[in-house]
């Protein structure tokens, strides 16, 4: 290659300029949807009185504790224990009582409202189907979480019956709205969240 000639590609490379590539991740559960169950299992334990279990030693029994999304609960709950002063132990023969928990609901329910056009495929003779973009006048979005989850407990030598907590239920909420595409504001009762935005 004449020098000249790689002088000048070298210019056009430059002039071109680079190319940067984001690589977003995409998780089972958005971080919206992490805090809507992580809010409603805190809250779920929060208002329980867990006093009894002072200066206890106390194995704690997940075995029966079924949810996809369980395993902050679960430590929310024992964090709750060793806050009123529960004896964590890791052994069961170390234990003077064993708390079972069970998850009766972790989960979040969506609904959503459109007034406007819906996005759409378009049939075209001879070139297949043209996307036609959402147009909304009004849209709305909403997310609800629930927890509902129960603790048993009961002597580890001879299994009386120590305590039942009866169902502990929790709930959050994340609403979006959306008005003509421009003005948009979120209604949000979890706490990393914002109460309410305009414009974003």
């Amino acid at each position: 290659i004449l020098p000249g000639a790689a002088a000048a590609a070298a210019a056009a490379l430059l002039a071109g300029g680079g190319c940067t590539q984001t690589i977003l991740t995409a998780p089972q559960r958005s971080a919206t949807e992490q805090l809507l169950l992580s809010t409603a299992a805190e809250r779920a334990i929060v208002s329980t009185n867990l006093s009894l279990f002072d200066g206890k030693k106390v194995f704690f029994d997940a075995s029966y504790f079924e949810s996809y999304d369980g395993k902050y609960a679960i430590g929310t709950i024992r964090d709750a224990l060793s806050r009123a002063g529960a004896l964590l132990v890791t052994s069961v023969t170390n234990s003077d009582i064993i708390i079972e928990a069970r998850s009766g609901v972790l989960s979040i329910d969506a609904a959503s409202t459109l007034i406007g056009v819906p996005s759409a495929a378009v049939p075209v003779p001879l070139a297949g189907a043209v996307s036609i973009p959402e147009l909304a006048l009004f849209k709305s979005q909403k997310q609800f979480s629930v927890a509902k989850m129960a603790l048993l407990a009961y002597e580890t030598r001879g299994g009386k019956h120590v305590y039942s907590s009866g169902p502990m239920i929790g709930k959050a909420h994340n609403h979006y709205y959306s008005i003509i595409g421009f003005i948009t504001f979120t209604s949000s009762d979890i706490p990393a969240k914002h109460r309410s935005t305009v414009g974003k």
